[in-house]
C-alpha cells in the first residue's frame, strides 16, 4: 500500500540491541522506514516474545494508529542523564543496530542511541529520544526522493483530555516551550513541531481520533499535497479538503490496517498553522 501511495520504503530490517557487555541481542522487532528530507516514518511490526514486544503489543491492543514519537538529539545519552534530572525515570539507555544494504550492494552497520521511558511517564505512545550515529546508512538518495513530492515530517498530534498540562510535561521532557495555537497548543521543535489538542477538536479536523492519551497522527510537508491526496484517493482511502478556507489541505485516513491520519499540506503553510 504505501509503495502504492508513491513512497519509496526501506527494506525489511530486523532491530538488534546492544546489552551492557556489548553482545548483541534481538529487539523483537522489525521495521521498514519512509525516509524524508526533514524527518521520517517508522512501521514497526513486534516478532519476538521481548520486553520491547510485549510493550509494542499492548500499545497496539489500545487502538490502531500510531504509536511511537521520536525526538532527533545529537546526544542521548546527555538527554538520558537531563530526563533523570527531571524526574521521568528513564529506562537504562539502549544501543540500537541493524543492517542496511547501501548504494553499490555493500551493508553497512546502522547504529542508534535511543533514550525510552516507563509507558505511565509518557503514556501516550513510546516516546523517546534517537540518536541516530550513521544517518548516511538511512538517509540514503535512493529512500529520500519520493514520486509522490513528501518531504518533510513536519509535527506529529497528539490527544489529551487536558492540552495544557500534557504540553507542559512535553516541554520538561523535551526541552521545548509551548504556545497557544487555536485550539491546540504548539511545541516547535527544530525540525517541525508537536500539537497537542482535545479528541473532540482532532475529531474536527481528522475526521476521527483515538481516546486520550494517543497519537492521532502527523502532518507531511508535500510539494504538491492536493496531488498526493489524490493519489490516495485513488487507492480508495478516506481523503477529506479544508475547501474554501486558507490554506488549502487535504486529510487522508489511513487504512484500518495503519490506522490514524495524514494532514497533507506544504511545509511553508504548515509552518504557519494553526494560528
Amino acid at each position: 500500500m504505501i509503495e502504492r501511495l508513491g513512497f519509496a520504503v526501506t527494506p525489511l530490517s530486523t532491530q538488534i540491541n546492544r546489552d551492557s557487555d556489548g553482545r548483541a541481542v534481538p529487539a523483537g522487532a522489525e521495521n521498514r522506514n519512509v525516509m524524508l528530507e526533514q524527518g521520517y516514518i517508522e512501521f514497526l511490526n513486534p516478532t519476538l516474545d521481548t520486553e520491547v514486544s510485549r510493550r509494542m503489543r499492548e500499545q497496539m491492543a489500545r487502538y490502531r494508529g500510531v504509536h511511537l514519537l521520536a525526538f532527533g538529539s545529537p546526544a542521548a545519552q546527555e538527554e538520558h542523564e537531563r530526563l533523570i534530572r527531571h524526574g521521568f525515570e528513564p529506562l537504562p539507555f539502549m544501543r540500537l543496530e541493524r543492517e542496511v544494504e547501501v548504494e553499490g550492494g555493500g551493508m553497512q552497520l546502522a547504529r542508534f542511541g535511543v533514550v525510552r521511558v516507563p509507558p505511565q511517564k509518557m503514556p501516550e505512545g513510546r516516546v523517546q529520544f534517537v540518536e541516530h550515529l550513521t544517518p548516511e546508512a538511512l538517509w540514503q538518495p535512493r529512500y529520500v526522493a519520493h514520486p509522490n513530492g513528501a518531504t518533510a515530517l513536519a509535527a506529529a498530534f497528539v490527544v489529551a483530555d487536558d492540552p495544557a498540562d500534557a504540553a507542559a510535561r512535553y516541554a520538561r521532557f523535551a526541552g521545548i516551550m509551548p504556545a497557544p495555537a487555536g485550539k491546540f497548543v504548539r511545541l516547535a521543535t527544530a525540525r517541525g513541531a508537536l500539537l497537542v489538542g482535545r479528541r473532540e477538536d482532532w475529531q474536527v479536523l481528522l475526521g476521527d481520533a483515538p481516546a486520550a492519551p494517543a497519537l492521532a497522527g502527523y502532518a507531511l510537508g508535500c510539494r504538491d499535497p492536493i496531488g498526493l491526496a489524490a493519489i490516495c484517493a485513488g487507492e480508495s482511502l478516506e481523503v477529506r479538503r479544508n475547501r474554501g478556507r486558507e490554506p488549502d489541505f487535504a486529510v487522508v485516513r489511513l487504512p484500518k490496517a495503519l490506522g490514524g491520519a495524514w494532514l497533507l499540506g506544504t511545509e511553508p503553510d504548515l509552518a504557519r498553522w494553526p494560528k
